[in-house]
Order: structure tokens, then C-alpha cells, then sequence
């Protein structure tokens, strides 16, 4: 049985993660992607540090936590957050939030495969609609040719998309002990982990690296709001409901980032766009009805 309150998770987590990407799109202009990535990770730790510690509740993960925490910190947080960081510099941002999200092109599967969960017909039907509404969004028709830097943003949008699912199936199949927000601070570290090597590397510092003062209200928003409220509500969003509902309510992600990236980046609102929001949306109310 489907909760209200989890759908309702569900909700803030898309919104949150919709507009953000957008949001990292503009931060661009004045930023290099995996600084701006770091950027979000350690404020992360920050934030929910911060809070747990005014609250007395800032302790390290326990034994049974430890699954949970290193794949939502490497995976989620580090390798995530490094392929799409690089990708949005490649691919519109509007594309971006739809690419990213599609974990339903992987969850699905690895929830029967993996998990043994049982999907129901409807279910099947909602993923079908999902799955047309990207395409119809991220087709060969969005690259224009000779664009081969779209093409492989695009590939790492979905090796994105893909680590993101493995997540939430290692958080399904080894729940932490401890509620996932007394853990996202040590996730959020172990994701810095993975991103400051990268980032000193491919964006040496001094040498055109880094982020100017032109990015630093998106640093804010994403790095004080976004990363925090929205990662936890992804993650228990992603635990609490089937793979199904989740990995297709996701995608109500894109559909927001297309229209933020519209209405305020002035991206392209084509038929291809029309069409593959209608697809999503209506993937979303099938699949929360099942």
C-alpha cells in the first residue's frame, strides 16, 4: 500500500531536483562544473552537520548504517554528482534533468532481477509511458549533427542515472539502522572524497578552475537547500516506495527542469517537449494509482 506521505516525499524531492539543475546551468557562466559539484557536497556536510549537531544528534554511522552510507557517498554523491556536473556543461539543461533522472530505464529491471520485487501490470504500463516521454525528450532528433559532445553527455547522463538506481537498491537491500539524515553528512564527505581529487585534477585551481562570485547565489541555494533537504528526500523516497513508483514518479524531475530551464534559460520549448511531458506526467498518475 501506497502512503500519502511518501508520495508526498516524493513531490519535494522531484521539485527540489528539477529546478536545480537549471539553477547549476546558470552557475556555469561563472563557475567550472566539478567545483560547483564540490561546492554542493561539502555544504551538504555542512548543513545537515550543523543541524544535527545543534539537535545532539551528530554521531558517526553505526555498523549496520555503513552499506547504505558508502554507496549513497560514492555512488550518489561522488560518482553521480561528478558525470552529471560535467554533462550539464554538454547538454541543455532542460535534457540534463531528464536524463539524469531516468532511473526507470534501470530500476525496473533491478528491482525484479535483484530485489525479486513483483511488478504489476500497471506498473508496466506507467514505465512504458515514462520511457516514451524520454524518448520523445532525449531522442536523436534533440542533437543536431555532428554534435558528438551532446552524444557523449548524454551517455554519461545515463551511466548517471544508472549508479543512482544501484543506490537505491543497495539502500532497499541493507537498510541503515539509523534514519538516512543522521547518515547524510558522512555521505556527503565521503562524496567530497571522490569529487576533490577529480576536480583539482581536470580544473586545477589558478588555472581556470574553480568559482567566481557570479555563482556563488547558486552555491547557496544548491549547496544550503537542494543538496541537503533534496538528497535525503530522494534517498527515503527511493527506500520507502516500490521501485516501480519510485523510479517513475523521478521522472516528474525532468518535466519540472524542462520548464524551469524554458520559462528562464530560454531553452527551446518544441513538440518534443509538449509530447514527452504529457508522457511523464501521465506515467506518474498511473503509476501512484496502482
Amino acid at each position: 500500500m501506497i502512503r500519502l506521505a511518501d508520495l508526498r516525499l516524493l513531490l519535494v524531492a522531484v521539485t527540489l531536483f528539477g529546478g536545480a539543475w537549471p539553477i547549476t546551468k546558470s552557475a556555469l557562466a561563472d563557475a567550472t562544473p566539478l567545483w560547483f559539484a564540490v561546492s554542493r557536497t561539502l555544504l551538504g556536510a555542512l548543513v545537515i552537520g550543523l543541524l544535527l549537531a545543534f539537535r545532539g544528534e551528530l554521531r558517526l554511522p553505526r555498523r549496520r548504517d555503513w552499506p547504505s552510507v558508502l554507496a549513497v557517498g560514492f555512488l550518489q554523491l561522488g560518482a553521480y554528482f561528478a558525470l552529471t556536473h560535467l554533462a550539464v556543461a554538454l547538454v541543455p539543461a532542460g535534457r540534463t534533468a531528464v536524463l539524469a533522472n531516468v532511473t526507470i530505464f534501470w530500476l525496473v529491471p533491478l528491482s525484479v532481477i535483484v530485489l525479486k520485487e513483483k511488478v504489476p501490470g500497471r506498473r508496466w504500463l506507467a514505465a512504458g509511458l515514462g520511457l516514451a516521454g524520454v524518448l520523445a525528450l532525449a531522442g536523436p532528433w534533440a542533437m543536431g549533427p555532428g554534435e558528438t559532445s551532446t552524444f557523449i553527455g548524454h551517455l554519461m547522463l545515463l551511466a548517471a542515472a544508472f549508479l543512482w538506481s544501484c543506490t537505491i537498491i543497495i539502500t532497499r537491500l541493507y537498510p541503515s539502522e539509523r534514519p538516512m539524515l543522521m547518515n547524510l553528512p558522512w555521505g556527503f564527505l565521503l562524496g567530497g572524497v571522490v569529487l576533490v581529487p577529480l576536480a583539482l585534477i581536470r580544473e586545477p585551481l589558478g588555472l581556470g578552475g574553480g568559482i567566481g562570485p557570479g555563482a556563488l547565489w547558486q552555491v547557496v541555494v544548491i549547496g544550503c537547500l537542494v543538496a541537503p533537504l533534496g538528497t535525503w528526500a530522494v534517498i527515503e523516497a527511493g527506500r520507502r516506495l516500490p521501485g516501480a513508483v519510485s523510479s517513475v514518479g523521478f521522472l516528474l524531475a525532468p518535466a519540472i527542469g524542462v520548464v524551469v530551464s524554458t520559462l528562464w534559460l530560454g531553452e527551446a520549448l518544441g513538440w518534443d517537449v509538449i509530447i514527452g511531458g504529457a508522457l511523464i506526467c501521465a506515467s506518474v498518475v498511473v503509476a501512484a494509482s496502482g
